[in-house]
């Protein structure tokens, strides 16, 4: 894949570590740079202090703190992060998710749309990769 790795960085936001280890390490034999975070909070922080925003986040949804819907919902209402790519890699069911999203929505002056993807875990990882590659490539 063309590029340097600062435009092939990837945030992943996973509370658990097993998880975060397994997307690292598939994003690294993948040809990508991996910036990990433990929840919504820490991923924001870690937005708010990179120079160079990542390309791609991919980002649960059931985290203690603040969860991925809170975070999913900042990231596509703050101009600055509203363009990055959004995977959604979660045990939570889409419509689920969907419906949560919509309820937040309907009070909120400022809408969320659909993330770039979602997948739901485990995922497989040709499928998981794939989706990145596309993110990347739009």
């Amino acid at each position: 894949m063309p590029g340097n790795m600062e435009t092939k960085k990837v945030l992943v936001v996973d509370d658990e570590m097993d998880m975060r280890l397994f997307l690292t390490t598939l994003l690294k034999i993948s040809g990508f740079l991996p910036v990990t975070a433990r929840d919504g909070t820490e991923g924001m922080k870690k937005l708010d202090e990179e120079e160079n925003l990542p390309g791609l986040i991919i980002l649960d949804v059931m985290m203690p703190g603040e969860g991925g819907v809170i975070m999913y919902r900042r990231l596509k209402t703050e101009e600055k992060f509203a363009e990055i790519p959004v995977i959604i890699h979660s045990g939570v069911k889409k419509k689920a998710f969907l419906h949560y999203l919509k309820m937040i929505n309907a009070f909120k002056e400022k809408e969320s749309f659909e993330p770039y993807a979602y997948i739901e875990k485990p995922a497989e990882p040709e499928k998981l990769i794939e989706s990145i590659r596309s993110a990347f490539k739009k």
